[in-house]
């Protein structure tokens, strides 16, 4: 019979061995407890199994390497052979392109030289040719400067009609050519100079000259006085002389008018009279204008800076005016969306949509209709009630009579107040709202993520209307992205106390039996229904940014954790028994295959599984029963329960004390009853002494 005994023992070490070689380590911590389990000292002999197997794995190693050891020193020995030959071939190929360069150099800089001065040859030949055409030209060029004006312009036009179009092609004949006109007008200059310094001259003398024009005009006022009165009285008419015995004069309001124009100005050059004419008469109007015009703070020299101030403090109030009036526009968008992508059924639906809202995505324009855009119906009507907003702003400003630049201020002011005070104060106030889940704060992080890449539109909207560039020293620049960025960070911190909300409520239905004698053997159902609200709702989460979905998994993990570990430490919990421990175990295995399911993407390795990590410690001590080691290895960086904190297994421990026969956790070992409560005697004696050692 006990040999029998042994053959199955051997061959369920034989099994055991194939299922550490084939299965995960994962699996293993089960596989070798059934070892544990079985009669005793079954290890011993399981140890001695392990080891012979360990030993024929090695002399298969060894076998394995010495196989290959020859062949792999013949094709180090080869390669060593190669690289001598390849060093060798280097160095004559080395050498004899050195020699080859040496021998050709020589000739080549011969070759070189000799062409070089052939170039030079023929480029002199045709220099001197050329120069001999170039010479009546530029000789000309330089001469009219030392003329008067009219001889400069007759030597500008035989250059242009005679010099220049002989040599045309070369770069210093276009130069001339284009400075001839830039001449000209130098010459038109200087001669409007010189007329203004003749004319400013007889200003000087004005008082003069009108002294002397109004008593001739008086003289000849009297004289036509008498001949008139002569010719009254013998009826007959004379001849009107002037004084000055010209003829043909008139009056006209008393004053002497010649029809003799006298000689014309011999400076009308070139036909520009009349632009000298003209020049004059406008400059005198601006003059004139420059003289009568008031300040720019006077309407008919009277002082408007209070009425200015009045029509800006309007201004502020007509502002405030539409803020609150746009704060109830923005309120009732948000009562009315319903918080779900735009679905988009024709081409011309989703033109619509863009024509509204700007809107670009490669993937979405790529997928055929019907489809769905990623933002909610709100966020185009927010962006088309800014843009009204602008537009009910400029229309105040531009009462004003200010300059582009300050309405442009005026107007990037006015919206950053939109922005950063009346939608951030809406947005969040809808966050706070007992009736936003989830699910809406996931599409309000999209909505708001789309507003904020919208705002440089904004900005392009308001250059196109004040014709003001954004890259004006002075233009104030729309800071209201900051407002979509810090609703964004409310509604994740929402999103976390929500679903750490949810999690509790799940909770709160557990029903442990606390005092169970053994398992039922799957998970209990208020857990496995978290877990799938929690697959459901990150599937959700998919249209969020990784770090936002990623962060809000991982706080989801830890919540679960931790309340799961407050509730094994309960106070109130005075006794678990190890059924109850064993079933707790199924639940927070659940956890952990959820963790490893990668419900949110992004993670690397098993970072999520972590979140699990005290709570896995704590039950395998517990399931294992393995204070030993844990005694043993306390302290130690390596050891194997180094998140289990002594106070914490303590805790657990002081509840699986047999308190009553009726409910005596050990009932299955009962030979052993009395040494079992001996060991957990000292286990908690030793708990106590490093917990003791850790609060001093």
């Amino acid at each position: 019979m006990a040999e029998n005994e042994t053959l199955e023992c051997i061959t369920e070490h034989e099994r055991i061995l194939q299922e550490i070689e084939s299965t995960d380590t994962a699996c293993v911590g089960p596989t070798l407890r059934s070892i544990y389990d079985d009669q005793p000292n079954a290890h011993k002999r399981f140890m001695e199994k392990l080891d012979a197997r360990i030993r024929n794995h090695d002399r298969e190693i060894e076998k394995m390497c010495n196989f290959h050891h020859q062949g792999f020193v013949d094709a180090i020995t080869e390669l060593l052979k190669v690289r001598a030959d390849s060093e060798k071939l280097m160095g004559q190929v080395t050498d004899t392109n050195r020699r080859l360069q040496e021998a050709g150099r020589e000739v080549t800089a011969q070759t070189e030289e000799v062409i070089r001065c052939r170039i030079q040859q023929r480029n002199m030949a045709i220099t001197v040719e050329k120069l001999q055409l170039c010479i009546p030209g530029t000789t000309a060029f330089v001469y009219q400067w030392s003329l008067k004006y009219y001889a400069a312009l007759k030597t500008m036009e035989q250059l242009e009609k005679v010099y220049i179009p002989r040599v045309s092609q070369y770069r210093f004949c276009q130069i001339m050519a284009e400075n001839l006109p830039r001449l000209r007008e130098e010459i038109k200059e200087i001669s409007m100079s010189d007329l203004k310094d003749f004319l400013e001259s007889i200003r000087k003398h004005s008082d003069k000259v009108g002294e002397t024009a109004m008593r001739q005009a008086q003289q000849h006022r009297t004289f036509n006085s008498a001949v008139a009165k002569q010719a009254s009285i013998g009826q007959y008419t004379k001849p009107v002389y002037s004084l000055n015995g010209r003829t043909h004069s008139h009056t006209h309001n008393g004053l002497m008018m010649d029809d003799d124009t006298g000689d014309e100005d011999e400076a009308d050059e070139e036909g520009d009279r009349e632009t000298f004419e003209n020049y004059y008469r406008k400059q005198r109007k601006k003059q004139a204008r420059l003289v009568l015009q008031p300040q720019a703070n006077m309407g008919y020299g009277f002082s408007v800076n209070r009425l200015f101030d009045l029509l800006f403090e309007v201004r502020d109030q007509y502002n405030e005016t539409l803020l609150k009036k746009w704060a109830l526009v923005f309120r009732e968008i948000f009562e009315l969306d319903n918080y779900s992508p735009i679905p988009v059924e024709t081409e011309e639906e989703y033109k619509l949509v863009i024509s509204r809202f700007p809107f670009h995505d490669a993937e979405i324009e790529k997928q055929d209709f019907p489809k769905k855009l990623p933002m909610s119906q709100s966020v185009p009507q927010i962006y088309t009630q800014v843009k009204e907003f602008i537009y009910a702003s400029l229309k105040f400003s531009e009462s004003l009579h200010r300059s582009s630049t300050e309405i442009d201020d005026m107007l990037r002011k006015s919206t950053n107040l939109l922005l950063t005070r009346t939608l951030s104060s809406c947005l969040q106030n809808l966050i706070k709202k007992p009736h936003i889940g989830l699910t809406e704060l996931v599409q309000i992080i999209i909505n708001t993520t789309h507003l904020e890449q919208a705002c440089r539109y904004l900005e392009e909207f308001i250059t196109n209307i004040t014709n003001v560039s954004p890259e004006t020293v002075h233009t104030t620049r729309l800071y209201g992205l900051s407002t979509f960025k810090d609703a964004r960070h409310a509604a994740e911190g929402e999103i976390y106390t929500k679903l750490n909300q949810k999690i509790d409520e799940f909770i709160q239905l557990a029903d442990y039996e606390w005092g169970m004698a053994e398992s039922d053997g799957r998970a209990s159902g208020y857990l496995m229904d978290l877990i799938n609200f929690l697959r459901s709702t990150f599937q959700v989460f998919t249209h969020l940014p990784g770090k936002v979905a990623q962060t809000a998994c991982m706080s989801a993990c830890k919540h679960l954790s931790t309340s799961l570990m407050q509730m094994l430490l309960d106070t109130e919990l005075k006794q678990i028994s190890m059924g109850a421990i064993q079933q707790f175990n199924l639940d927070v295995i659940q956890c952990e295959l959820f963790a490893s399911s990668e419900p949110v993407p992004g993670f690397q390795g098993d970072t999520l599984q972590l979140a699990f990590i005290d709570l896995r410690q704590l039950l395998d001590l517990f399931m294992v029963w393995d204070w030993s080691t844990y005694l043993a290895d306390y302290g130690q960086p390596t050891s194997k329960y180094l998140r289990v904190n002594p106070a914490t297994a303590l805790a657990l421990l002081e509840k699986m004390k047999d308190t009553s026969k009726k409910n005596n956790i050990f009932s299955q070992f009962r030979k052993n009853d009395r040494d079992k409560q001996k060991l957990i005697e000292t286990v908690v004696k030793q708990l106590r002494s490093l917990v003791n050692g850790m609060s001093s």
